[in-house]
């Protein structure tokens, strides 16, 4: 009888966390604009500039467009260079040691949705860890794991929006949220990693949404 009441609190206990993982990520897109809202998102520009090291400041503009597009262009002496994309077939990335832009076969194309949305039906199960401070904002710890992938997000208890996202070999953290329309988005990035050579600050300036891009933007 003690065996089956511990089988029995230990099946509600997991119940409850995973519902706990489920209303935090409910409640962020809820008061981040609202499913609908998010659903309704089609296109995105950001322009702003890119912080590399101490001194090394670039403008940089992102095109993203559903279901996967994205081009990453950055300014340096005057002149666009493309850095990063996919045009739907092909993906591309610059490699710095010849300093040119090429073809890589296998690119993987981020969703344009983060993963909250749908998180359910796109296989991923949630896990709740507990709180834990960034600074001196308490956070609720949430873990999303697909097959072998592994995220872990920190949402604000107050307000719900994700302050930190940690990937394998990323570490992002979102600032300085603003409305844009009806959707909340940050307008600073930083990036971290182990290695330490592609960190990053992004300070954006602009936020432009469901702009209908030029048929060609997204190749280089």
């Amino acid at each position: 009888m003690k065996k089956l009441l511990l089988v029995f609190v230990l099946v509600l206990s997991q119940s409850f966390f995973a519902q706990t993982a489920k209303e935090i990520i409910d409640k962020n897109i809820e008061l981040s604009g609202g499913l609908t809202n998010w659903k309704l998102l089609n296109s995105v520009l950001l322009q702003g500039k890119v912080i590399l090291g101490v001194k090394d400041e670039y403008p940089i503009k992102i095109y993203q467009q559903r279901p996967n597009l994205t081009k990453t262009v950055i300014t340096i002496n005057g002149k666009d260079t493309a850095i990063e994309g996919y045009d739907g077939s092909k993906g591309y990335a610059m490699n710095y040691a010849n300093n040119k832009v090429q073809e890589y076969a296998e690119y993987v194309p981020e969703s344009f949705d983060n993963d909250f949305i749908d998180w359910e039906s796109k296989g991923f199960a949630a896990k709740y860890l507990g709180k834990e401070k960034i600074g001196n904002i308490y956070c609720h710890k949430v873990e999303l794991t697909k097959n072998v992938n592994k995220n872990i997000y920190y949402f604000d208890t107050r307000t719900y929006m994700l302050l930190r996202e940690i990937k394998k070999d990323e570490t992002l953290d979102y600032s300085e949220y603003r409305k844009i329309g009806s959707l909340s988005m940050p307008f600073r990035i930083e990036s971290s990693s182990t290695k330490k050579d592609g960190d990053y600050v992004m300070l954006i300036n602009r936020i432009d949404t469901n702009k209908v891009f030029p048929t060609n933007t997204f190749k280089f």
